[in-house]
């Protein structure tokens, strides 16, 4: 924001608006408001009739209509080959995520499609499910990799990751999730482990080509002392980490996670409350993943009395895959995490927004309508910041600003 004249000078002015901040988490909402921005930030927001005097170069009235933080969706596998939609079918026939897998199914099947599509066949595919989700009012979107296993099919994944950032008028932030499964080239875990500490996390590091490094710690996938190696390495080349945790069994990854300052543990449906007391001591954000659990048709449902209590924040993310959570609504996820979960609608844009900016180390610019903060934001066609978790699907979003610029 500059000054001239004594006018604040606006790129765009909002008003006619009633908004959800989402300041600390909480609603905390200021009727009858306005939103300057400038330069694709927010430089001013407050109530209209406290409005400095201002010039702009565009305004907006919109007539009446909630605005919240632009949606974050912060646990996604969005860049995948193929689909699994015979696994969905087997499932419902009785048979079980663990045997599917030891018949060369789950991960294993959207590895070979993955390795086997173009990286241009994967951008138009991934680009597609990315659509989806920000005519949803997502404006920030995490993609994993983890259907490679090999050091030029996991690079191959992160660049789509990039290219659709590049693309599209959304923010993406890239996790390497090489730690994901066992590839079939490799009939040794430790073995594997080493491969990626020495040749696949540094090769990811020197390129630039992700955020974060996360891991799949459970039975049919990795131990909590395999992920710790690996933690390690991305430790050493300055990564920060993230970890599938619990959702099978409890084996202690999330604790393990937390002594690594991990930004989020994701699933926990299985978490003990050692595990949550030291999530709280780090900061460690509770990712959770209703779409999995309501899939896999799960039954035990996260501790969430457990996680209140000892003020771990929670997220909500889709975990778009194509496996065990086809999911292309957040806004659905909010509903059932509130259904399933016991959340509250505070909770779940809550979880959406400021927590889920928390969990991609990114709450200082993202997740919360602040000066000084990007301005993303959506005006949505609703009565109440409630209905966002309320309605099953609907065309809700009325206007979709990435960085001040309206692109839906």
């Amino acid at each position: 924001m500059t000054q001239s004249d004594d006018l604040m000078q606006l790129d765009s002015l909002w008003r006619g608006i009633h908004v959800a901040t989402m300041k600390d988490g909480k609603y905390s909402t200021i009727e009858n408001a306005a939103i300057g921005v400038h330069g694709g930030r927010i430089a001013w927001i407050g109530p209209a009739d406290q409005l400095p005097r201002y010039q702009t170069q565009q305004e907006h009235d919109m007539a009446g209509c909630w605005v919240t933080p632009g949606l974050i969706d912060c646990h996604t596998h969005l860049v995948f080959g193929g689909n699994r939609a015979g696994e969905f079918e087997q499932r419902l026939n009785g048979v079980s995520y663990q045997d599917i897998a030891a018949q060369g199914g789950g991960i294993a099947a959207s590895v070979s499609a993955t390795r086997a599509a173009s990286e241009a066949d994967l951008v138009a595919s991934s680009k597609r499910r990315l659509q989806s989700l920000m005519r949803d009012g997502v404006t920030t979107v995490e993609i994993k990799s983890g259907y490679g296993l090999s050091l030029e099919s996991e690079l191959k994944m992160l660049r789509v990751a990039t290219t659709l950032g590049n693309e599209l008028p959304v923010t993406i932030k890239r996790t390497c999730l090489a730690a994901h499964a066992m590839p079939p080239e490799f009939d040794d875990k430790d073995r594997y482990i080493d491969y990626l500490c020495h040749e696949v996390l540094p090769k990811v590091a020197t390129l630039g080509m992700a955020d974060a490094v996360d891991a799949f710690c459970e039975h049919i996938a990795f131990s909590p002392e395999q992920v710790e190696r690996y933690f390690q390495t991305a430790g050493q080349l300055g990564l920060p980490v993230k970890l599938h945790a619990e959702q099978l069994s409890a084996l202690g990854g999330s604790a393990m996670a937390a002594r690594y300052q991990a930004l989020s543990a994701d699933h926990l449906e299985f978490i003990t409350e050692d595990d949550v007391k030291a999530m709280a001591s780090a900061g460690t954000v509770a990712v959770l993943l209703p779409g999995a659990f309501y899939t896999l048709k799960e039954t035990q449902r996260p501790p969430m009395s457990l996680l209140r209590e000892h003020g771990v924040k929670i997220a909500i993310a889709t975990d778009a895959n194509p496996g065990t959570s086809p999911a292309l609504s957040l806004r659905l996820m909010m509903n059932m995490a509130c259904t399933l979960f016991g959340m509250t609608p505070e909770e779940a844009l809550a979880g959406t927004t400021l927590n889920a900016a928390n969990a991609l180390g990114m709450a200082h610019t993202h997740g919360s309508l602040e000066m000084g903060k990007v301005a993303d934001f959506i005006c949505w066609d609703v009565e109440s910041p409630g209905e966002l978790s309320y309605w099953l699907g609907g065309d809700l979003v009325k206007q979709r600003i990435q960085q001040g610029i309206i692109s839906l």
